[in-house]
Parts: C-alpha cells; structure tokens; sequence
C-alpha cells in the first residue's frame, strides 16, 4: 500500500519540496491532505494537480474563492486554524509532515500525535518550545518523530543501528550564513536582501533570516537535547562553509560518524517520508574532487549572540526557550518589515527573556500565555528602537 501523506504548510519552501519528493515517488506515496494560511493560487495548483481528500485554508476569508476553485473535484475543502489541528486525526492519513512555521505548527503536532499518527517534522519551534511534553506524549502513544532538519536527520541516520547510551558528543555543523567572515560593524547596516541571500540552502524567509543569526543554529541545539536526550554539554556547534556534512556523532570509543551530502532539502524530506527504506533518487550526487577541502571552525558567539541565547535557555529550560522563540518570531517579522536593524534582533530577545515571567515546569496551558505575553514584551521593545 502506499504510504498516505499529510502536509502541513503546502505552499512553503518545504511543502514544496516535499511535493516534488511525492511527484518522484507517486508508486510510494498519496497525498491524503493539503494545508495553506494564505497563499491559496499555489494551493488550489497543488490541489488540482495532487487531488487529495481534503484542503485546509488556515485563512478563513479565503474558504469560499478555495470552495469554488476545487468544488468540480469532489475535495472536501475546510478552513481556519482549528481545522488545520482537527485534520490531521483523519484515519487515511499514516504520517504528517508539519511544515508549518513558527509556533503555529505546536497545536497541529500535538493533535497529530494524540491520534497516533508518526510525524516528519520540519517545524523546530515545536520541539523548542515543548520539547518535554511532545516526546512523553509521542512515547506514551508509541508515535516516531523522524526529523527533516538536515542536522537532525543526519544525526538520526547515524544513530541507526547504534546503542544511544554509547553516544558522547554531536557535532551540529553550520555553514555560517551570508554573514560568515563579516565583522560587527559590517552587520550594523546589513538588510534584510542581505540576510535572505543564503550561500547553499534554499529556504523560507523566517529560516533564512534566522540562518543568517544564527538562531536557527540555536533551536537546533535545543531540538538536539529533545529528540536524542542529549545535556547541553554533549552538542556542540561547528561551522562548516561548504554545508556537505551535515552533522556528526561521537561516540564513547572515540569514533564518529558522519552523513554528509550536497545541501538538498528533499533528501531528509525523502528519508523521514521513506524510513525504514531508502529509496532511488535521481538527485545530483556528491563528488570528492569538487571539494577538495572541507572547512571548520568555531561559531563566534559574541558577534552571533543568538546562539549564545539558545544555550542560556537550553540550561535553564522550563519556559525560557518558549520565550525565546515568542520574541524571535516578532523580532524577524519586524527585521523583515524594515522595522528593526539586524543587530536589535539579539537585544530584543535577551530583553524578553529578562523580563517575561519563567516557569520552571510549564503546562501546555503555561506556554500558550507564555508565547502571548513575550510576543507582547517584544513588540513593546520593538516600539522603543
């Protein structure tokens, strides 16, 4: 039988590549449903190409220009934000890619697993901000998490096959973004066409600015410690230009391993969709003599304060990476709009996280205020720059 795919956040850098994935491989896999929030020209193509059981439109004003568009197909067309959590329960569906951005994707991704579905997560905010409560919940109802980080996946590929007692270190590379090598007064006046001209991946405008921070780095150290139960002593940041390792494990007997490959988003699309199997691609292979040297180097943490941040919040936990991704999301979308300059991007968010209460042990019910009252702090700070 195929394998019944859900997508969340279809109209994304990673829904669409996920989509290509799914046209390479349509004897492997079916699209059971589709969701959007706005973009709905790029959602009723893909529905019209991809004919799934259903389509979500997370914005309810477009519903009926969506309805009117794929009504001659027999689709069940849906809308709103709860729709986008209540569809993901559908029997058809065998495993849900979130692919939505930012806190969005924390609500459909707890749905998803209470009606036991396995999950290919490409939406790190969700393990950031509830790392604790999404592992027990996904343990408790015995549904996997295969990442679609490039990072995690590495690492997920390296641990097959492995006791995870006997790990001692990850190595979490980077490629340092399009401001690598650039000093701090060079960052000063960077804009957001800057940021967004990312050397070897492509991606969406929120993980490309928060790339370019290294914030994106960051979650990925957090998201580490969920996914593998790994101490912050144990994950490591290293930069690495040419993006061709993507990460590195260590183990306790002093060997590594790596996985390593052209940066390409839809092979850990391919593989969290595929896993246990690996199937035949038609992707550019990597060649050796292309590149002669690969490059290393440390993260420095003083100029890319963000990253520092992520670590800060690591060893506290509770609520404070929750605020910290709460005050991220404003802070870019304000960068973005040309509300903000690069550099208040780190001193928003150490601001919020110095004035938004912390809670040691948070409910699910204490990180939805969390998330709302350091959304507030931050636009607060925005105001005063």
């Amino acid at each position: 039988m195929k394998k019944r795919i859900a997508i969340l956040g279809s109209t994304g850098s990673i829904g669409i590549q996920a989509l290509e994935v799914i046209r390479q491989h349509s004897d492997v896999f079916e699209l059971e449903v589709l969701t959007a929030q706005n973009n709905i020209k790029l959602l009723i193509s893909q529905a019209r190409e991809f004919k799934p059981n259903a389509v979500v439109i997370g914005n309810e004003d477009y519903y009926l220009q969506v309805f009117e568009a794929l009504n001659d197909l027999g689709i069940k067309i849906f809308a709103g934000e709860e729709s986008i959590s209540q569809i993901v329960e559908m029997d058809t569906i065998d495993i849900v890619l979130v692919a939505l951005v930012g806190f969005a994707g924390l609500k459909p991704s707890i749905s998803a697993i209470e009606a036991g579905k396995h999950i290919a997560l490409a939406n790190k905010e969700t393990i950031v901000v509830a790392g604790e409560i999404i592992m027990q919940m996904a343990e408790k109802k015995h549904v996997r998490i295969y990442p679609v980080d490039s990072e995690h996946s590495a690492i997920f590929q390296c641990l097959i096959g492995e006791n995870s007692n006997s790990v001692e270190k990850i190595y979490l590379t980077a490629s340092g973004g399009p401001f690598l090598g650039k000093d701090i007064n060079y960052l000063k006046g960077v804009k957001k066409e800057d940021a967004l001209a990312h050397p070897n991946w492509d991606m969406g405008q929120k993980i490309s600015i928060d790339s370019a921070s290294l914030m994106n780095k960051g979650f990925e150290v957090i998201e580490a410690k969920w996914l593998f139960g790994l101490q912050a002593d144990q994950i490591e940041v290293i930069i690495h230009p040419q993006s061709i390792i993507h990460s590195i494990v260590q183990f306790k007997d002093g060997s590594m391993k790596a996985q390593m490959g052209l940066p390409d988003m839809k092979l850990p699309i391919l593989y969290a969709l595929s896993y246990p199997e690996r199937l035949k691609t038609k992707f550019p292979r990597f060649n050796f003599l292309d590149y002669p040297e690969l490059n290393f180097e440390t993260p420095n943490i003083k100029k890319f304060r963000n990253l520092a941040l992520a670590y800060e919040a690591l060893q506290n936990g509770g609520s404070m990476p929750c605020i910290l991704n709460a005050a991220n999301e404003i802070a870019v979308d304000a960068f973005l709009n040309d509300r903000i300059g690069f550099l208040d991007i780190p001193h928003i968010l150490e601001k919020s996280i110095q004035s938004v209460e912390f809670i040691k042990n948070p409910t699910f019910e204490d990180l939805i205020a969390t998330n709302t009252e350091a959304r507030k702090k931050a636009e607060e700070l925005i105001k005063k720059i």
